[in-house]
């Protein structure tokens, strides 16, 4: 499953990639994740991604990267607050499950 997600960048975006990763793995599914910053976004979308999860910080802005991901036909949604950690692996799995069966 490919992931995009969007954030400000930084050290942040590491953290999460790594837990997607991390807690996908443990759970059996093969996650591609790419972190991309909030100009390249709207090109990226684009490319075949199963899912898009906005970080917390750039949440102003999710209109229209929800506008683009609908576009696009990939589910989109802001990761809650408490994921963003590196201990938020199982929640964000279960946010991507729960965009898949939408």
């Amino acid at each position: 499953m490919k992931v995009l997600f969007v954030c400000s960048g930084g050290m942040s975006s590491a953290i999460i990639v790594k837990a997607l990763k991390t807690e996908g793995e443990k759970q059996g599914m093969n996650l591609e994740v790419l972190a991309v910053g909030t100009q390249e976004f709207d090109a990226e979308v684009r490319n075949g991604w199963d899912v898009a999860m906005v970080a917390p910080q750039v949440r102003h802005r999710f209109d229209g990267y929800k506008a683009s991901a609908d576009e696009a036909g990939v589910p989109c949604q802001i990761i809650p607050p408490q994921a963003y950690s590196p201990l938020g692996g199982p929640t964000l799995v279960k946010l991507i499950n729960e965009l898949v069966k939408k």
